[in-house]
């Protein structure tokens, strides 16, 4: 105990510095981790099937502009560019096709029938 306390003294203040900045980010981790809940919309899906297929497509088209510049600068063959492009273009290719099928099913999925008033009336 006594061994303790005279290390106490002979840490400088610096030290102290430190020593609370690790007691302070434990005690926030602590808090994070037990006391804070997470929030009910954070636990639901943000993005639809359709949202995920379409940053793939823009991201599949980026990847073709950066190719063309990396391409024109230089930095690949003539045969490489072209087995990149092409496997691009097909990824391309396959996702369009993905996009079209979820947009086709959006459009046609059947909706319920409205039942007329006076037939609502009539089953009370």
């Amino acid at each position: 105990m006594l061994a303790a306390i005279i290390m106490l003294l002979f840490i400088s203040s610096m030290d102290w510095a430190m020593l609370g900045a690790c007691v302070g980010l434990a005690a926030a981790v602590m808090l994070f981790i037990f006391y804070i809940q997470p929030d009910a919309s954070d636990l639901a899906p943000h993005r639809t099937q359709l949202d995920q297929l379409l940053e793939r497509r823009d991201a599949i088209y980026e990847n073709l502009r950066d190719l063309k510049f990396e391409y024109r600068a230089g930095k690949y063959s003539e045969g490489d560019y072209e087995g990149m492009k092409t496997s691009l273009e097909n990824e391309a290719a396959v996702l369009l096709t993905e996009i079209e099928q979820v947009t086709e099913s959006q459009i046609r999925r059947p909706r319920p029938a409205a039942r007329p008033a006076a037939a609502e009336r009539g089953a009370r």
